[in-house]
């Protein structure tokens, strides 16, 4: 999935990042590194994972328990909207439970997914499926040991890049 214009030339994203160190872009980068890499539409669900976390952590404080890992905030909401056993299966070393976009669309504020949905160029519900998909890999990724790490979400993406 190649709707970010191949050469990155978005400019930077300064009212999204706030007093974080990374912007959406290289987040996204590093999520798709850490979904497998090289292929075109793992690309694009780390870019719009990346969009979903910096939407989250500039647009809604962070999320109270998410501090500077907006991830446990979005975890939070998640669960708050009824999909506990899905969130713990994706944090848990067991199997991942899957979530459908549906599921995520009604989870997420109106307004994340509309923006997460216009950085990637894609409907709100193409948005929602590419996150319903990646999302559970990606926690899964990052929570190796079944528990949320400590310490900002890039280091933990850094820690667990192999």
């Amino acid at each position: 999935m190649a709707e970010r214009a191949g050469s990155g030339d978005i400019g930077p994203v300064p009212n999204r990042t706030k007093g974080r160190t990374m912007a959406g872009n290289d987040l996204g980068s590093l999520l798709g590194s850490l979904l497998g890499g090289s292929g075109g539409q793992t690309g694009g669900a780390g870019g719009i994972l990346g969009s979903l976390i910096g939407a989250l952590a500039g647009g809604r404080g962070g999320g109270s328990a998410g501090g500077s890992n907006p991830l446990g905030g979005l975890l939070e909401m998640l669960t708050r909207s009824g999909l506990t056993d899905q969130t713990q299966s994706w944090v848990g070393t067991g199997e991942n439970q899957p979530v459908s976009g549906a599921q995520i669309a009604e989870a997420l504020p109106d307004g994340t997914l509309q923006k997460v949905a216009q950085d990637a160029g894609v409907t709100p519900q193409e948005a929602a499926d590419q996150i319903a998909q990646s999302l559970p890999q990606a926690v899964d990724r990052l929570t190796p040991t079944g528990s949320m790490p400590s310490g900002s979400l890039e280091d933990i993406i850094r820690e667990q890049r192999l």
